[in-house]
């Protein structure tokens, strides 16, 4: 038999193997008191501690998986919930400032249209110019026929509404109250003293009222420069703002900026719309079965309609009151009936076939976003709730769909549109 250098090492090598697996192949000896050891049923897992015994030792699969999720969840939407908070206080705090550069917003995403299509024709800063000065004329001369109008109307309805006063107070007279006129007037006295006594309650609201009025001067003189530089630098000053984002992130930032950006200026044309059909419907209504002021009350409801569904149903009911006064219960009926249709038209014709592709919302997001928006900053919040949530929810799509790596606006932008600013722009728009 022929033997090969080193030989002996790789023989003891082997039988140390098979005596290995000899002994993994016995059985295992019973215990000394002849019990017959029986498999755990369920076997511990985690991390072991130090001096516990394997049966005591704490681990991951002790907390349900349920629990562990939301106990993920809840942490989370806390920090989130409370980042939200401290955010919508700290805009209440400078609400002046907030509330003009919003609606400096929402006007110009509906006036960017004619400014662009002004541009090509007679250069930027005329074409800024043009579009001011045309939508403010068009607003001046909008008010002064609603103050014409309400002015005459006013006049004839004086004369109605003491007339319904005089068959309000002979209702209380006649109808079931059963009031006599002593007692009629010895409310109306009440009535009188309480309000001489609150005289200085009275005058502190009406020097707030004055201080209200100085700011929403500085208010209208805001929401105006701003609408002006966002017709003229909107898309520099934007850029401007993506590009203090990291450099990963920026093109996200860009991308989502523009598509909530869409989104809004679909939300104002389409909620334009849907206000117009309202206001024509309502002051149609009115007009035909007499109700005064039906002009002002159809710029009253186009005006209300920009807070979806509640608005045109809240100026509605100012058409109600003065069909009342003015022609009795009846007319009144008619024109909640016109009302109600008006309402019915918007909520499943104009709202699901228009307003829902638009911006992608249910129509129970937008009266749960106009409740809370109004419980949370009243007309402010009623007003910005919705479109603050379309554009929320596209920008949200928008990141989570990764849509950046995809959009064609940042593939190849133009030479006038490029997507960084250069040096200059960036000094002219600090």
């Amino acid at each position: 038999m022929p033997r090969f250098p080193g030989g002996r090492p790789r023989r003891a090598l082997q039988r140390a193997i098979s005596r290995r697996a000899a002994a993994m192949s016995a059985p295992v000896p019973p215990p000394p008191d002849g019990r017959t050891p029986v498999p755990a049923r369920f076997p511990v897992a985690g991390p072991s501690r130090p001096g516990l015994p394997s049966s005591s030792r704490p681990g991951r699969d002790d907390v349900p998986y349920a629990l562990r999720v939301g106990a993920s969840w809840s942490w989370r939407l806390g920090i989130v919930l409370v980042v939200v908070g401290v955010l919508v206080w700290l805009l209440s705090r400078i609400s002046l400032l907030v509330i003009p550069l919003m609606i400096a917003g929402l006007l110009a995403s509906l006036l960017a249209p004619v400014t662009d299509a002004l541009r090509r024709r007679v250069g930027n800063s005329s074409a800024v110019a043009l579009t001011v000065v045309g939508f403010l004329v068009l607003v001046g001369l909008a008010l002064s026929l609603v103050g014409q109008q309400f002015a005459v109307g006013f006049t004839g309805l004086q004369a109605e509404a003491r007339a319904g006063i005089e068959q309000a107070l002979a209702w209380l007279s006649q109808g079931p109250l059963q009031l006599t006129a002593s007692q009629i007037n010895q409310y109306l006295q009440e009535a009188g003293d309480a309000l001489q006594n609150n005289s200085g309650s009275i005058v502190s609201g009406a020097l707030s009222f004055g201080t209200d009025a100085g700011q929403f001067a500085a208010g209208v003189l805001l929401t105006l420069f701003a609408l002006i530089f966002f017709l003229a630098d909107g898309a520099r000053i934007w850029r401007f703002l993506a590009g203090l984002a990291p450099a990963g992130a920026r093109a996200a930032v860009e991308g989502a900026g523009r598509r909530g950006w869409g989104s809004m200026a679909s939300y104002v044309r389409i909620q334009m719309l849907v206000a117009f059909v309202d206001a024509v419907g309502i002051g149609v209504g009115a007009a035909i079965i007499g109700v005064p002021l039906a002009l002002p009350l159809s710029v009253l409801v186009f005006l209300g309609s920009f807070i979806p569904i509640v608005g045109a149903l809240a100026t509605g009911s100012i058409a109600v009151l003065l069909a009342l006064v003015a022609n009795g219960w009846i007319n009144a009926l008619i024109m909640l009936a016109i009302v109600l249709v008006v309402q019915q038209v918007e909520g499943h014709i104009l709202q699901p076939l228009i307003m829902g592709p638009a911006v992608a919302l249910h129509p129970l997001a937008v009266v749960l976003a106009v409740a809370g928006g109004t419980l949370v900053a009243g007309i402010p919040g009623a007003l910005f709730s919705v479109p603050l949530l379309a554009v929320a929810n596209t920008v949200v799509r928008y990141i989570a769909n990764r849509a950046w790596e995809y959009d064609p606006a940042l593939a190849s932008p133009g030479p006038a549109d490029s997507r960084h600013p250069t040096p200059a722009q960036e000094e002219t728009v600090t």
